[in-house]
């Protein structure tokens, strides 16, 4: 019968008679995945687990930085302020034998000129003022301010007392001039009293 030999010639439900089919291919019987699957699969957790990090990545991006700048600037205070030879007007290692000893050489020699009329109060100023830059970084109190104070220092001693080392890159004021400009602009948007201050002030 024609209907019967139809359907016997028939062997899919794709046209013409191919066999071809929508259907989506199944999963092997013996309850295995395809390889390709296998591979995707971790893939596409990685994938996701990166784009839910980014944005915190982003966020604490500057963190590490003042972390970095505000203990070293706390630690340089603190040393030059317990350290009574550095505070004194001459002998080694004082302030005043070191600006004496860079006066030629630096870019502004008016500038050393200033710190050798009083060298021990020099030496208490650039001391207090990394000591107030360093706490004022670590805790993110008035951040750009104190990050516009530890560049400014940073920038005085680049000029100053290590100007003349050569090549350029071997100088470390100068590296840490360029640091602090990130957080002048930046300033401490997270674990910080800043913050802290200024959510209170919209709750208000």
């Amino acid at each position: 019968m024609t209907g019967q030999a139809d359907r016997a010639n028939d062997t899919g439900d794709g046209p013409e008679g191919t066999g071809a089919t929508d259907r989506p291919t199944e999963t092997p019987r013996d309850g295995r995945e395809a390889p390709g699957r296998v591979r995707e699969a971790p893939r596409a957790r990685w994938t996701a687990a990166l784009d839910r990090w980014k944005p915190v990545a982003s966020r604490y991006a500057l963190v590490p930085l003042r972390l970095f700048l505000g203990i070293t600037f706390v630690y340089a205070g603190l040393d030059k302020l317990t350290d009574s030879a550095f505070l004194a007007d001459t002998g080694s290692g004082s302030i005043g034998e070191t600006m004496r000893g860079v006066r030629d050489t630096s870019a502004i020699p008016a500038l050393v000129d200033l710190a050798l009329k009083n060298p021990t109060g020099f030496g208490y100023a650039i001391s207090l003022g990394e000591l107030a830059v360093g706490i004022g970084t670590l805790i993110g109190l008035f951040a750009r301010l104190a990050a516009l104070g530890g560049a400014l220092i940073s920038l005085s001693l680049w000029l100053t007392v290590s100007w003349q080392v050569q090549p350029y890159y071997l100088g470390n004021d100068l590296a840490y001039l360029m640091a602090w400009l990130p957080l002048v602009l930046a300033g401490a948007s997270v674990l910080s009293l800043d913050r802290l201050l200024a959510e209170r002030r919209r709750i208000r």
